[in-house]
């Protein structure tokens, strides 16, 4: 069992205090090697010393006695759609619904008030004459680890938001929050590169709605695919 301090730096935000869930996924999720599967227990919080304890197969995340989300080594069975090409990505976010209307604008992933080299600024819109939504993405340098490669978790981070903007809109009065996200992450990607984010609805059993994103070079080569389970929640909660 290895056991470390980890904190999750005010950049990160997801919703208002606490962090953007994918995010705080492969935080949980770091030392564990092959696909796995995260689910939060609880919203991450900001700028606090939280422990990360990992074993060869699981992992989980404290702050203090309080179990923040708990990690699985597992399997995905997940096949994702045709990558859309870059250009078609571009043109796609052009009609990003959060531009308009956003719950959460300073998200680090998806908030439109982000500014470039501070938020991913990932703004999936609609693909025409499927039910898929796509964005463009190039990682910053900022984002990237020891390796020279993008830190995997943000890879992490890019494939959350997504997958919820492929679930609206939503019944009147009601919000999403993430509560699990499986990822397999199938290759490595530079600062820099030419990347395209999808996503696209899987179906609904009663509170829970699931989605599942991708994200894949320009050339059209799958890096990453997850499957997210979303929770309804009331739009009161965050306010």
């Amino acid at each position: 069992m290895q056991i470390e301090t980890v904190r999750i730096n005010t950049r990160f935000q997801g919703p208002p205090r606490s962090s953007n869930g994918g995010y705080a996924c492969g935080l949980t999720a770091r030392r564990l090697v092959g696909t796995t599967s995260v689910r939060l227990k609880a919203p991450p919080p900001l700028e606090t010393d939280l422990r990360l304890e990992s074993a060869a197969d699981e992992a989980r995340l404290f702050n203090g006695t309080s179990l923040i989300a708990e990690a699985k080594r597992t399997n995905l069975d997940l096949s994702p759609p045709t990558a859309p090409s870059y250009e078609l990505a571009s043109r796609a976010a052009e009609s990003f619904i959060g531009f308009t209307q956003h719950q959460f604008p300073e998200c680090f992933v998806c908030g439109p008030e982000r500014s470039g080299f501070d938020g991913l600024r990932i703004f999936p819109g609609s693909l025409p004459g499927v039910d898929v939504i796509a964005a463009p993405w190039a990682p910053d340098p900022s984002l990237a680890s020891s390796s020279g490669h993008v830190d995997p978790v943000y890879l992490w981070a890019a494939l959350d938001c997504p997958s919820g903007f492929a679930l609206v809109p939503l019944p009147d009065g009601l919000g999403i929050v993430l509560g699990e996200l499986c990822v397999s992450v199938a290759g490595d990607v530079s600062p820099g590169d030419a990347l395209v984010v999808a996503a696209w609805p899987i179906g609904t059993d009663g509170r829970k709605r699931f989605a599942g994103s991708a994200i894949y070079t320009a050339d059209g080569v799958l890096v990453a695919k997850a499957r997210a389970t979303w929770i309804e929640i009331p739009l009161s909660q965050w306010q």
